[in-house]
């Protein structure tokens, strides 16, 4: 499955103002929400807080993928945002994060899922796309870096 065909380019986001993790998964959900008119903001913010309860999606080198399971989710949804200034988010590295990949999947899509968490992390484990993701780009240039 390609990132292009569950990622929509108004979803995609750089230069947010957030100024916590949970600030930062709020906006995520709010983002994915207004795309998805069969789905809250409420919805999906506790999906995405339930699985950090588990421990946290922060990858390392100032990543994370904050993703879940919505029992009465239809589709894949994400979103993504690169911040204007780091959060701290319990990452496995310590370090801040400021790029944040939001995925929802519906809860029987447990393949589907682990398949898209991995294209992700290999996607983010590229230091040239970090580089990329984190230059002053149009959103235009971050979706095709995200979707390629």
């Amino acid at each position: 499955m390609q990132i292009s065909e569950f990622l929509k380019i108004e979803c995609v986001f750089s230069a947010m103002d957030c100024h916590s993790k949970k600030d930062a998964l709020d906006t995520l959900a709010k983002i994915i929400a207004d795309s998805d008119s069969a789905t809250s903001q409420t919805e999906v913010y506790d999906c995405l807080l339930a699985r950090e309860r588990l421990g946290s999606t922060g990858l390392g080198k100032g990543v994370a993928i904050p993703h879940g399971r919505l029992k009465q989710g239809k589709k894949i949804l994400s979103a993504f945002i690169q911040l204007e200034e780091a959060v701290d988010y319990d990452a496995i590295d310590k370090q801040p994060v400021d790029l944040l990949f939001a995925l929802i999947v519906p809860e029987e899509s447990t393949e589907e899922h682990l398949q898209i968490l991995s294209a992700l992390a290999k996607k983010f484990s590229q230091e040239s796309a970090l580089k990329a993701l984190r230059s002053n780009q149009p959103i235009e240039e971050i979706y095709k870096l995200l979707t390629e």
